[in-house]
């Protein structure tokens, strides 16, 4: 058999795409309108009007709810937030920590939701293991451990070759690094029960309804506008695609395989029996999970970024990125070397320019937005949406401040991207150097990060 390339993403593969909701009508209101129906708008719009019940909110999908990145990631639901050590320069150490409890308490809120709604995302609570594979791995890895703890991550365990072994035989690991605050789950499961689970309360989604213009207190499409007091932009790696984004979140591609399903004797063989999600130190990192149906789902990054910050139809990736992440799963995983790649797909993430997840709600116009959450967005885009909540609340003067809206991360600004060429050279460049230091890091014996890493680091301000 033939490796499927696209058709959105693997986690389509059973079911297909979903029939289509209806599109918008024409010329309506609301009281909140939510454009993109991924976590964060979905999330937004569950919360909202289980605060609010008698809100009537609409929520506008290009295409369909689970299209973009939440349909299309890695199924790593976990604590990790982008942008936290900015944070803590910025605002002190101490509101650092406070998003960071936020993080930890973020995978249990969705696991909760899940019950609650009986959402099944062949969710399993397995935590998270980073391993390091080479001396400069390792060294970042224990600098990594130890800033964890500091942010009082006091559950976070460090294990040696030895122990890591115990947990995943990954090949040449020499150390890693467990948190318990992780999930693995099937994104199209989680998106698509929620987007049940948000029509169940009484918000109206209409998908085929590409926004093209988000003004103040409207939102634009081909079919019709909604005209809401409050509009908010939920659509991550796919902003770039709204008049005057382009240059406001760039849609970074990350891209996965999928493998056959692997015997009992190959598990066997490669440990994993927690069922923790994946990942290396790696300056161009991987992230793995061990699928429900006895699967691994492996990703990383293949060509980042496309010129003009454009992005895909339907998941193709380029069919060099599927062997090099095939590579990946090899030299993780030698016994693995013949076993069949079914599916590689690919997405976009959204990444800001100081790389800082954010969310906002400018109270002179109405207008809102959450993402830039760099990779790490299905447990941030629950937060994120819990947040927006709060912020609608307290404008509306239904409720005061609360914990959430006094988080490092509200109303962050961030400047825009560099016009294009020079936004697609710097990126290019930026990741053949964190490739290029990879390489170098695995044949040699230093516990030095790589030099190059170091300056590719400070100038894309990652």
């Amino acid at each position: 058999m033939s490796t499927v390339n696209g058709g959105i993403s693997f986690w389509y593969a059973q079911e297909g795409a979903p029939a289509p909701r209806e599109p918008l009508p024409g010329d309506t209101t609301a009281d909140v309108c939510i454009v993109g129906g991924g976590y964060t708008g979905l999330w937004t719009a569950y919360y909202l009007k289980k605060a609010v019940p008698f809100l009537n909110i609409t929520v506008l999908e290009a295409k369909f709810c689970g299209y973009g990145a939440s349909g299309r990631n890695g199924g790593w639901l976990y604590n990790g937030i982008a942008g936290r050590d900015r944070y803590a320069k910025l605002h002190g150490h101490e509101a650092a920590v406070r998003l960071q409890q936020a993080m930890n308490a973020t995978v249990t809120e969705v696991l909760d939701v899940c019950e609650t709604e009986k959402i099944d995302a062949d969710q399993h609570r397995g935590g998270v293991l980073e391993v390091a594979l080479s001396p400069a791995q390792l060294a970042r890895l224990k600098a990594f451990h130890a800033a964890e703890l500091a942010f009082g991550e006091t559950d976070r365990e460090l294990y040696g070759a030895r122990e890591t072994a115990d947990r995943v035989r990954v090949a040449g690991a020499v150390g890693s690094s467990w948190t318990p605050h992780g999930a693995r789950l099937h994104p199209v499961k989680l998106v698509q029960g929620l987007a049940d689970a948000v029509e169940a309360l009484g918000v109206t989604v209409h998908e085929s309804t590409p926004v093209t213009e988000i003004r103040p207190k409207h939102a634009i499409t081909p079919y019709g506008t909604v005209r809401a007091p409050y509009v908010l932009r939920c659509t991550e790696g796919f902003t770039a695609s709204l008049a005057g984004q382009r240059r406001t979140w760039l849609p970074m591609n990350s891209s996965m395989i999928a493998t056959e399903p692997l015997t009992e004797a190959q598990w066997e063989s490669l440990g994993w029996h927690g069922r923790e999600t994946l990942g290396d130190m790696a300056h161009a990192y991987m992230y793995a999970q061990r699928t429900a149906d006895g699967r691994i789902a492996l990703g990383g990054r293949g060509v980042p970024y496309r010129f003009g910050s454009k992005t895909d139809n339907d998941g193709r990736t380029q069919p060099q990125t599927i062997e090099a992440l095939r590579e990946i799963l090899v030299r993780f995983f030698p016994q693995l070397a013949g076993v069949r790649i079914d599916h590689g797909w690919s997405g976009v993430l959204g990444v800001p320019r100081d790389w800082c997840a954010t969310v906002t709600l400018d109270r002179t116009t109405g207008l809102g937005w959450a993402g830039g959450y760099v990779g790490s967005g299905v447990a941030t885009a629950n937060l994120a949406a819990r947040t927006l909540r709060d912020l609608i609340q307290q404008d509306s003067g239904q409720s005061g401040p609360t914990d959430l809206t006094a988080l490092p991360w509200v109303n962050h600004k961030v400047r825009k991207w560099e016009p294009e060429p020079l936004r697609w050279l710097g990126v290019q460049t930026m990741y053949a150097a964190f490739r290029g230091a990879d390489r170098r890091e695995s044949t040699g014996r230093s516990a030095e990060t790589d030099r190059v890493a170091i300056v590719a680091n400070r100038l894309s301000g990652r």
